[in-house]
């Protein structure tokens, strides 16, 4: 009589060690144990410090929390697209159909803004031209992209599901993450050896090379720079 009891047995550890990986939540598509990106929401003093817009009235810190969202969800949408799942693309048009009326509002609320803080006319368009460049070059990373694409795609789906007319305050809570994203930060679980790796190299002094060979005495000091023991 053949049992069947060993059978159930290994199926029943085999779904208790599948069961963790099962349980992994949807978005950590580049990390096992993914780094916290979590922040809290902006206050209107820290958004004008955060924002780069001293001195800012409430309604110049929405339209700058809608419009630096914009940004940071625009160069999402170009630089994640090595991972087609984040959707940031189809994401931030979604965005852009769904909130264009705040965020036609919101540039010229701060267009206003570097009007009555630069000047009227050519000086303040000047100005806002220039905040915009900068802004968006606050949000290109390469080092911490995988978190910052991770993060941004998480932001972007809110923003497409927020109600009209609140994209600042999605703005408020996510451009936290977003930000703090912008910090390499890599797998919490295994390490990230690619970023913590160490190159030691030998000496490059003349003194220590004879006929392109290393002298001992250098050699052995470059051992004990990269931790070799013999």
């Amino acid at each position: 009589m053949i049992s069947r009891f060993p059978l159930r047995r290994a199926l029943a550890g085999l779904t208790l060690a599948i069961a963790p990986m099962m349980a992994q939540p949807a978005s950590a598509q580049f990390f096992w144990s993914p780094p916290d990106m979590s922040a809290p929401p902006l206050t209107d003093a820290a958004a004008a410090t955060a924002l780069g817009l001293p001195g800012a009235t409430p309604a110049e810190i929405k339209a700058g929390l809608a419009w630096n969202l914009r940004a940071a969800l625009n160069v999402a949408a170009l630089q994640c697209q090595f991972e087609p799942t984040l959707l940031s693309t189809s994401n931030y048009n979604a965005m852009i159909a769904h909130h264009d009326a705040e965020l036609d509002v919101a540039q010229a609320a701060l267009l206003g803004y570097f009007q009555r803080t630069v000047g009227k006319g050519k000086a303040g368009q000047s100005a806002s031209d220039m905040y915009n460049t900068r802004i968006y070059s606050s949000y290109s990373t390469v080092q911490a992209q995988k978190g910052f694409c991770q993060t941004t795609a998480e932001v972007g789906r809110q923003a497409i599901f927020a109600d009209r007319g609140t994209l600042h305050e999605v703005g408020r809570v996510g451009l936290g993450p977003i930000k703090k994203s912008l910090i390499a930060a890599g797998e919490q679980y295994y390490g990230t050896p690619g970023y913590d790796y160490n190159v030691a190299l030998p000496s490059f002094d003349p003194k220590c090379w004879k006929k392109g060979v290393l002298l001992p005495v250098c050699h052995q000091a470059w051992n004990d720079k990269a931790g070799v023991t013999p």
